[in-house]
């Protein structure tokens, strides 16, 4: 077993330069160690054991650090700001959000190709990647089917209004009219996402609850001929291999005949197993529903702003653009955040395609002001 604890002994002997990478790399561990006890404040059972693990590794790796620097800790910096952020964050939120950005901060440790980090070490950071990721896909997993529906909602409402606003504007009409068009889009567009979000996700949940077994028929198991063997073909049909069906099915009527009729209730859970399918992630229709609505109506308020507040014409249509991209980068760096994606990339993507779609029914406005005209 390799000693991370071990100091490495390079060719050349190390320069100010490695001193002062040493302190910076003792300031991030610290600091690191201290956003994982933040995060393990707010939680219970084995995520607490988790992140408490986590910051007793990183504690480790400012030990080897701090031997190399012969225990002198004149001189350590800040940690850098990534860092001082994620611990800022934890304290006051201790959200998917830490643990998202924590997991993007453990894939750039650059341990892997300083000399004076042991393999261990390296080997370390690359799996603490691995169970931060793992620990945010928890979180990910409770809010994936609310959340979709707020994101969609949001980028929908945003989109669709601007759009709807800018090509009303655009083609001279009154801007009473571009307010109320643009009011009744909110309203329209809201109920619309609402209704069909409850639709989707109640339908999707009756799917799977059609794919999960009948608990009566677990009252059949001990009729059923050892022989033929029926069983089997369930197991078959919920994906297992045909020998290992078999198998399987034999040794479970075998216990449902040794446990007579009377206990053969107690076994069609396991005798029957389900499709996998993860509840937290689908949601709930009515929660889908009030997140996509919300979140479409206070997304496509935002275009209307310029007109509610008695602007017109072009610098209404202008701010309205403005404030709509604004809303579009936010929005799509914080996918980015929880995807553990590049925060700015999904941000641009986001108002790329937004102002995009915005930018076709403008110029179509224009087209049918100058025609009216």
């Amino acid at each position: 077993m390799t000693d991370e604890t071990a100091n490495p002994t390079p060719a050349s002997p190390p320069t100010g330069a490695d001193r002062a990478r040493w302190r910076r790399y003792l300031a991030d561990e610290r600091a690191e160690g201290a956003v994982y006890r933040e995060l393990a404040d707010r939680k219970t059972g084995e995520e607490r054991e988790i992140l408490l693990a986590l910051a007793a590794a990183e504690g480790r790796h400012e030990a080897h650090w701090l031997a190399l620097l012969d225990g002198d800790e004149r001189g350590t910096p800040r940690a850098d700001v990534r860092t001082r952020v994620l611990v800022a964050l934890a304290r006051r939120f201790g959200s998917i959000f830490v643990l998202a950005l924590a997991q993007g901060a453990e894939a750039r440790s650059p341990y892997a190709t300083d000399p004076y980090a042991t393999p261990a070490m390296a080997a370390d950071e690359r799996i603490h990647g691995e169970v931060v990721r793992g620990l945010a896909a928890r979180g990910r997993r409770r809010l994936a089917g609310s959340f979709r529906a707020a994101v969609f909602g949001a980028n929908d409402g945003l989109v669709s209004n601007l759009a709807l606003v800018l090509g009303i504007g655009a083609t001279g009409v009154p801007a009473p009219v571009v307010l109320f068009t643009g009011l009744a889009g909110l309203l329209a567009g809201a109920l619309s996402m609402g209704a069909g979000e409850y639709v989707s996700v109640r339908s999707q949940r009756e799917l799977l609850d059609a794919s999960a077994p009948d608990p009566a028929a677990g009252d059949a198991l001990p009729d059923l001929d050892l022989d033929a063997n029926e069983l089997a073909l369930v197991y078959r049909a919920r994906g297992m291999a045909p020998d290992a069906a078999v198998e399987h099915a034999a040794l479970t009527l075998a216990r449902v005949h040794a446990a007579g009729r009377q206990d053969a209730s107690r076994t069609p859970t396991d005798a029957l197993p389900a499709m996998d399918q993860d509840d937290e992630a689908i949601g709930t229709g009515l929660g889908a529903a009030l997140a996509s609505f919300c979140f479409f109506a206070s997304g496509a308020l935002i275009p209307v702003l310029p007109w509610l507040f008695g602007m017109s014409g072009l610098p209404a249509i202008l701010l309205a653009t403005a404030l709509v991209g604004l809303a579009l980068l936010l929005t799509g760096a914080t996918v980015g955040v929880l995807s553990g994606a590049p925060p700015l990339k999904r941000a641009l993507r986001q108002l790329a395609i937004g102002l995009g779609a915005a930018a076709v029914t403008y110029v179509l406005g224009l087209a049918f002001g100058t025609t009216l005209a």
